[in-house]
């Protein structure tokens, strides 16, 4: 009789400690844990740690990661308002912040959380142009977190980050693009080139009018050029007298002409030499040319008038 009793004893002692190792739960620190008693949510998310629950199916645990996921949004073909066919991807960046809402107000919330995003990425980018989204695509980013995280917030799902990864274009368009950016840089080469000529013509009309007021300053610069175009050594330099020398000439002839005459009057210049022709109708022999080999009669060119 007594060994009876010492075996139920030893039985019920077994069945204890497997009821208790069988309701021990241990949660991580980036999960939680949501008991359902009977079906039905008794506390609190537990965790996270070391905590009990009831054995043998009376108490169920559902753990929930806290952790932020990163996932991929599919390819999806999108027109864009310009009717332009262009096919896009993007990831998301989203966290549960409720694990009691995370499993008893959706089924699968990373289901949910990516169709959300699919559907979201086709309407925004349907109501945006092609040129929008490829040069604005930080203000398209936020209102695509925006609208994606007021969709899941009742399922306790916080939406980060979204982020466009890749906008792949038709060829034809590409092409197009490439011609449109290649016309935009020769205007805008054109617009500086005519901006470098009108300054240029700017400080030119200054120079002129700086030389008109000094005429030396224009003998100057009239050497300086003579000197840079005599330093080649490969060229004829034709060398015309301005008009300002002859007019310094004729200033000195003048004042020696009114030192040595007083205030006597200005003589008269002849028109006609003593023989009576005028003055510049003579001839004057052309320069000869030395007679050659293959000249033998140059010496004496056709006269001209003076």
């Amino acid at each position: 009789m007594s060994g009876i009793v010492f075996g139920l004893l030893v039985i019920l002692v077994i069945l204890v400690l497997i009821a208790l190792l069988s309701g021990v739960r241990v949660v991580q620190e980036y999960e939680r844990g949501i008991v359902f008693r009977l079906g039905r949510v008794v506390t609190r998310p537990k965790g996270p740690g070391l905590f009990f629950i009831l054995p043998f199916g009376i108490d169920r645990m559902v753990k929930v990661n806290l952790q932020t996921v990163a996932m991929n949004v599919p390819p999806q073909d999108v027109i864009t308002r310009d009717n332009v066919t262009v096919r896009v991807d993007a990831v998301i960046y989203f966290q549960v912040v409720d694990p009691l809402k995370a499993v008893v107000a959706i089924q699968n919330y990373l289901f949910g959380t990516s169709q959300v995003a699919q559907t979201t990425l086709r309407a925004i980018l349907g109501r945006v142009d092609l040129d929008d989204l490829l040069s604005e695509r930080d203000r398209i980013n936020d209102e695509l977190a925006r609208v994606i995280d007021d969709l899941t917030e009742p399922w306790g799902v916080k939406v980060t980050l979204v982020e466009i990864k890749d906008v792949d274009l038709p060829d034809t368009m590409q092409r197009a693009m490439a011609r449109q950016a290649e016309a935009e840089r020769d205007r805008r080469a054109r617009i500086i080139s005519a901006e470098g000529e009108f300054q240029a013509s700017q400080k030119l009309s200054e120079a002129a009018a700086v030389m008109a007021r000094n005429p030396q300053a224009l003998q100057l610069r009239f050497l300086q050029t003579v000197a840079e175009v005599a330093a080649e050594r490969n060229s004829t330099l034709v060398m015309p007298i301005p008009v300002e020398l002859l007019t310094f000439f004729r200033g000195i002839e003048d004042g020696l002409g009114a030192l040595a005459g007083g205030s006597a009057p200005e003589r008269q210049r002849p028109t006609q030499e003593p023989g009576g022709e005028p003055i510049g109708a003579r001839t004057l022999p052309m320069p000869l040319e030395r007679p050659g080999p293959d000249r033998p009669d140059a010496g004496r060119g056709p006269e001209r008038p003076a």
